[in-house]
């Protein structure tokens, strides 16, 4: 698993952003909407509360059909599991239906409580790195990415462990890039695609375990030493830190984080979450599956962010499908996939909002009846 990462081939050790910088936020007290929350629903009663929302048409019904498609095309079992619901949906996108419409398809929508028990749900990002690399390495590529040891006798070495050498000569690299802290990156996220640069396609790395070792977060870190300030800290301001500082510094704050992941290089793969299906930028999230299963259809209200990462108040609707875990993505939590490459990086980089969000179920009295559980 990626902390999260219960498969082989799913895309993030562990959830982006939350561990990278543990700032999440766990009260409302004071009613805060810098981080997109909204109060218009009062306190909540249960994890799961029936209601209607009036919020129009979904922005991405493009992206959710092919997300759909992907599942039935790859995991048959699951796409029979949630059928009768896609098959609805489905129904209701060609009505033409808003989402207080959806009992008219036998589908009713059930509200999160979020972490506030006001509606406002947890989103971070997190995405799937393009990184440059070489299958040797020489004077600027020089930090190597690890295959996982297959006969290691005992406990696998910690992160400091491995930096002073303990897999020298055990033939596990699996090709070197310019960066350590873009290394350690494509860690969190649990998978990225290489660049050998040869006029070859690019190879996707997937996720193929882990040492065992505890993760600590280098936000936090960085925070409590004082180097950033909690309302500043992103993926992008943990970055702009290590491109100031020396190696060693770098590798000081690094090696304090004894967990370590390892990849295993995959011809033309896709990128593809816990359960094994490929997933569609901000069509596919990572949820706690005790309370969002697996191939759940869920609705969410989406604060916009500005290229700063900044909330200016607005907002998109999206369907989306929970096809991936993260050791951090517990409760009322969720973390959408951006996409590949810098650009959705970037964004994953900033998010740290809320949203409200419902949960699709079938309506109680319905013959697509299925128990929902609070």
């Amino acid at each position: 698993m990626r902390n999260k990462y219960l498969t082989k081939f799913t895309p993030r050790y562990v959830v982006f952003l939350v561990l990278i910088i543990g700032c999440m936020i766990t009260g409302c007290s004071n009613h805060p909407t810098d981080q997109g929350q909204q109060y218009l629903d009062g306190q909540l009663a249960n994890n799961f509360n029936l209601s209607q929302p009036h919020l129009g048409i979904p922005i991405n019904i493009a992206d959710y059909l092919m997300q759909v498609n992907a599942i039935e095309r790859t995991s048959p079992s699951l796409y029979k599991k949630n059928q009768a619901i896609y098959q609805a949906i489905n129904q209701w996108i060609a009505s033409g239906f808003t989402t207080d419409k959806f009992n008219r398809v036998g589908l009713s929508n059930y509200q999160l409580i979020g972490q506030d028990q006001m509606g406002n749900v947890h989103l971070t990002g997190y995405y799937t790195p393009v990184l440059k690399a070489r299958h040797q390495p020489d004077s600027e590529f020089r930090y190597p990415i690890y295959a996982k040891p297959t006969n290691w006798q005992g406990e696998l070495p910690t992160r400091e462990e491995i930096y002073n050498g303990a897999f020298d000569g055990q033939k596990l690299e699996i090709a070197y890039t310019q960066s350590l802290i873009d290394n350690f990156i494509m860690e969190v996220q649990g998978s990225g695609y290489i660049d050998f640069e040869n006029n070859e396609p690019l190879v996707f790395f997937g996720y193929s375990g882990k040492n065992g070792h505890p993760y600590k977060s280098i936000g936090r870190l960085l925070i409590e030493q004082g180097e950033i300030d909690r309302d500043k800290v992103s993926m992008q301001a943990i970055k702009a830190w290590a491109d100031k500082q020396n190696e060693q510094k770098v590798i000081n704050l690094l090696k304090q984080n004894a967990s370590a992941v390892f990849f295993q290089p995959q011809y033309n793969g896709a990128v593809v979450g816990s359960t094994g299906i490929p997933l569609v930028a901000k069509a596919a999230v990572a949820s706690d599956q005790s309370i969002i299963p697996a191939g759940s259809v869920i609705l969410i209200d989406v604060p916009l962010l500005d290229d700063k990462g900044v909330y200016r108040g607005q907002r998109e609707l999206r369907l989306m499908i929970a096809l991936d875990v993260g050791g951090a993505i517990k409760g009322q939590h969720l973390d959408v996939y951006q996409g590949i490459g810098d650009e959705a990086g970037h964004k994953a980089g900033y998010y740290n909002h809320y949203g409200r969000v419902w949960l699709l179920k079938p309506t109680a009295n319905s013959h697509l009846a299925i128990p929902i559980t609070n």
